[in-house]
């Protein structure tokens, strides 16, 4: 089990989790908007993934199967944000999506590190990206929807830090130890902040 820092980090992130899941949830059965789906199952997964570091520890991270269906996380956030504000390229981003989905998902579990080394931070650095930048940028967004957009930029430093490691590398400063140390108050401050930004939307 993990830590008891890292258990009440944990908690409240899953709390988050757990209402975004329900307010996306809501707004599903009143407009049947895709992109709520989208939203849902990014939060729904870091709901997941909260309870199993909660009862399994830090240390599964180190799995492929865990890495692989983490990266569901940034991937249903970014694909929500293209599907509501960026309708002329959702497309191609879906494909993209899926593609690098399916890439992390055969170099992780079928032990490719060289080509795991290029998709895993490629991947999370994309979607961080456009979680990032698309609140900034979207168009007819209410006021104060840019906390997505720091949400983003918490989620794409963790995600590549964690990505560089789980390849062997280290990324900046971001040793093991030092991301060990950070990500369940990183997760926390990025659940807040995403929670933030899309209750906005009203």
């Amino acid at each position: 089990m993990a830590p008891i820092k890292d258990i009440l980090f944990l908690l409240l992130t899953g709390g988050l989790a757990a209402y975004l899941c329900w307010y996306f949830y809501q707004r599903y059965s009143q407009h049947k908007a895709l992109y709520n789906l989208y939203y849902l199952m990014g939060f729904a997964v870091l709901l997941v993934s909260g309870l199993l570091l909660i009862f399994l520890g830090l240390g599964i991270l180190a799995s492929p199967y865990v890495l692989t269906v983490a990266s569901l996380i940034p991937l249903g956030i970014s694909m929500g944000l293209a599907e509501e504000y960026f309708p002329a390229w959702k497309k191609y981003f879906k494909w993209f999506a899926l593609i690098g989905f399916l890439a992390i998902a055969v170099t992780s579990i079928g032990g490719m590190d060289s080509l795991k080394k290029i998709a895993v931070p490629l991947l999370h650095g994309v979607a961080g990206l456009v979680i990032f930048l698309g609140p900034f940028l979207a168009k007819g967004a209410p006021k104060g929807f840019w906390w997505v957009g720091i949400g983003g930029l918490l989620i794409g430093l963790g995600g590549i830090a964690l990505a560089f490691i789980s390849v062997g590398a280290q990324l900046l400063f971001f040793s093991p130890e030092f991301v060990m140390l950070i990500l369940t108050p990183l997760l926390f401050l990025m659940a807040g902040a995403f929670t933030l930004g899309f209750i906005k939307k009203g």
